[in-house]
């Protein structure tokens, strides 16, 4: 067994460093040797010193290394290793240059000065008074998240992690990790069950522990609610935590009713089967279904003109004809409290929009249109001629500092305004965004749904534009009619073939639908690289290869999953290169002029556009931007959203981004893009389905090129399998009528 050691070093140089967990090969030197160290490292950089606690390894091709257990940092001696300290980049706000100056101006005195007398760093040229209570505050930061961070590597918490539980928790994250470590998962993305509970049998805490049983009942809750439904059947609950925790089922539902009991879920009969909620998604479905029906209900503002002559009007002022379908959608818009338009590409429902709009304003009804995100609000604004906002945004999105949640400033108590309300790309819409917007819409209000519930449903939990349709108790219209200029288009042609079970036409002369059919998963990768590389640009000669060419699939993981699709398309779209900075995070590689996406919502981060310096927060799942700077100095990340939102993340954010240049077809939702690039081979039979190859074909507006397998296409229009939800608004909705 070999002997443990402690041995002090200086790191002169970082061989290799994973920025995610902290594990990091170096090169440490003191007075007597220069040694290899490896082990969990984090914030390890040359100039700092440490004590290193661990054995001595040889390695088959590296040869002798200090393998470390354990690691502190100590505070340099000298004013050369202070400004080596400083100087390595430790410390936000502090170069190489800076370093100099302020070693020079205090000596041996500087570390003493940036953690008790910060505001004398004021005293050094360059500094001002706001920028040296920065410093002070990145130094004392540093030093806690060093020490939380190297006590719970233990643990396996990474030091991402760690910086985040310190933001979050301050000086009390070890206790709150030591004490609760299931509280982890509530409070922190990325922070699953199985981490947190790995943690708590280091611990000692035991497997029949109520805390711990509660907290997998409510994992396994909100993993069902992440893959889109509302609640879940109560014996599957049981039996899926019980599976996790390894416990009986009857433990489980013991701590159910105990959960039910004190209001933290709800226990239901629904259509028969008990079925278990988390509270908010059963308030949300509640609360919608009543207001659904109360709008519906209400008596409206009338329009005081036939509303024949109205329409006739509007095709005369628009040079429009509407067939008789697209007339009674209009009038049942106008008649209904609550409406519905559905229909697929080419069926006329902006032109319906824009007939309605018209109509509204020559009746002196006062209108908006909303979509769920920023993209489907810009094209509806781009194709309608009519301003659209985001829901978001409609709503009044805001953070309450007090409360420290983000609230929406229209509500029961301070309704929206309007006459009318449109909703466009309604598919989109989860439960919990339709109850807000129900909150703040009052009996008398004409609500209008657009969408087309054909497309997969929304990535938030619920089912909502398709529960409405199917319950039959709000008014919808199918559009059916493909309008004569639609039908020059292949893409709209195949996108209805598609939905309706048939095979699509590929490779026409002159057209916009190609299939190229391409043997193996390799040989479709080289396809794809070459058409967004060369092909494409050579032939659209207006079409910018990164920002009008999306590449879209099925799945993450695989050489044809988005996550490699990425790797292998950034290394020939925007490759290395040493005028263009770079920030490795984890296996990921962001640099300047990347494509990326944010990933989850965030409604704190803010955002600014620098033409008028306004500001606002809120960055959303699906938003794609643009890196336009990395400041390797402070570890930040700058990403333009929609042309001119400077959004700025620091290191510890980054797992809210990936590249962009391929993304998943659900992630895909509610956008268009002039050209789409699909792979089309073997996928899990879930995913190879019909509605995804549907959607994926109508994001594409100029054209569509699928690569691959013709059979496996076949495959996915034969595959109608359209996984349900367990969502209970459609059910409501028929029970409360």
């Amino acid at each position: 067994m070999a002997l443990t050691e402690v041995k002090k070093g200086t790191i002169e140089d970082i061989i290799f460093s994973n920025k995610e967990n902290g594990y990091t090969i170096a090169i440490a030197e003191n007075d007597q040797e220069t040694f290899t160290v490896v082990g969990y490292l984090p914030f390890a950089d040359p100039g700092r010193c440490y004590e290193f606690t661990g054995s001595w390894k040889i390695h088959a091709t590296y040869g002798e290394q200090f393998d470390v257990s354990e690691v502190k940092e100590v505070m340099p001696t000298s004013a050369k290793g202070i400004e080596d300290f400083l100087a390595s980049g430790a410390i936000k706000g502090i170069g190489k240059k800076t370093a100099a100056l302020i070693v020079k101006k205090f000596g041996m005195d500087t570390l003493e000065i940036l953690e008790k007398y910060p505001d004398k760093l004021s005293e050094v040229d360059g500094i001002g008074t706001k920028k040296a209570d920065a410093i002070g505050e990145a130094f004392k930061e540093k030093r806690a998240v060093a020490e939380v961070s190297m006590f719970l590597q233990q643990f396996g918490i990474s030091a991402n992690y760690a910086i985040r539980l310190y933001r979050e928790y301050g000086a009390a994250a070890i206790d709150m990790v030591t004490q609760n470590p299931y509280q982890l998962v509530n409070d922190f993305y990325g922070i699953g069950f199985k981490k947190a509970d790995a943690i708590a049998d280091k611990i000692g805490i035991a497997k029949n522990d109520d805390y711990r049983i509660q907290c997998g009942v409510k994992f396994t809750l909100s993993y069902y609610i992440g893959e889109g439904h509302t609640f879940i059947p109560q014996k599957l609950l049981c039996e899926k935590a019980g599976q996790l925790m390894d416990i009986s089922v009857e433990a489980v539902y013991d701590s159910l009713v105990n959960m039910a009991f004190e209001g933290e879920l709800q226990m239901e009969n629904l259509d028969g089967q008990t079925v278990v909620f988390s509270m908010p998604y059963y308030t949300a479905e509640q609360n919608v279904c009543k207001r659904l029906i109360s709008v519906n209900n209400a008596p409206l503002k009338l329009i005081n003109a036939d509303l024949d002559s109205l329409i006739t009007m509007t095709e005369n002022e628009k040079a429009l004809e509407l067939s008789e379908n697209q007339k009674f959608a209009v009038k049942s818009c106008l008649v209904n409290g609550v409406s519905v338009i559905t229909g697929g590409p080419g069926t006329g429902k902006t032109t319906i929009i824009n007939v309605i709009m018209n109509i509204l304003e020559h009746s002196g009804m006062k209108t908006a249109i909303a979509a769920p995100t920023g993209r489907a609000a810009k094209r509806i604004t781009e194709t309608s001629g009519y301003f659209a906002s985001t829901i978001h945004r409609l709503l009044e999105y805001y953070y309450s500092e007090g409360e420290d949640i983000m609230k929406f400033g229209k509500t029961e108590e301070n309704p929206l305004d309007y006459d009318v309300i449109i909703i466009d790309e309604a598919s989109m819409i989860d439960i919990l965004l339709m109850n807000g917007l129900m909150n703040a819409v009052v009996p008398g209000t004409r609500l209008i749904f657009v969408g087309d519930s054909d497309q997969l449903p929304s990535v938030g939990a619920g089912n909502v534009l398709k529960d409405m349709i199917d319950s039959e108790v709000i008014y919808s219209v199918k559009l059916t009619e493909i309008f004569r200029q639609a039908k020059e288009s292949l893409i709209v042609v195949n996108a209805h073939k598609i939905n309706q079970g048939e095979n699509p036409y590929c490779n026409e002369k002159d057209k916009d639908f190609f299939f190229l059919q391409k043997n193996g998963e390799k040989e479709i990768l080289e396809t794809i690289k070459d058409l967004c590389v060369r092909r494409l640009p050579s032939y659209f000669k207006e079409c910018d290869a990164v920002k009008d060419m999306q590449v879209l699939t099925p799945v993450r993981k695989g050489l044809l999953g988005s996550i490699n699709l990425n790797r292998e398309l950034q290394s020939v779209l925007n490759p290395p290169n040493s005028q263009l900075a770079e920030q490795k995070y984890g296996d990921k590689v962001f640099r300047v002029n990347d494509k990326v996406m944010q990933i989850k919502n965030n409604y704190q981060m803010t955002w600014k556009k620098l033409e008028d310096f306004t500001e606002g927060q809120g960055v959303f799942n699906g938003d794609v931007g643009f890196i336009s700077h990395i400041e390797k100095e402070f570890n930040e990340i700058v990403v333009v959203f929609d042309e001119n939102k400077y959004v700025t993340y620091d290191v510890t954010q980054l797992d809210e981004l990936e590249l962009a240049y391929a993304v998943t077809v659900h992630k895909s939702q509610g956008s268009e893009f002039p050209i789409v690039i699909m792979p089309v081979t073997w996928f899990p039979p879930m995913l190879a389905t019909r509605n995804l190859l549907y959607t994926a074909v109508t994001r594409g507006k100029q054209a569509v090129i699928l690569v691959g397998s013709t059979n496996k296409m076949y495959t996915m229009v034969e595959n109608n399998r359209i996984a349900d939800r367990y969502t209970g608004l459609k059910a409501r909705l028929k029970n409360f009528l």
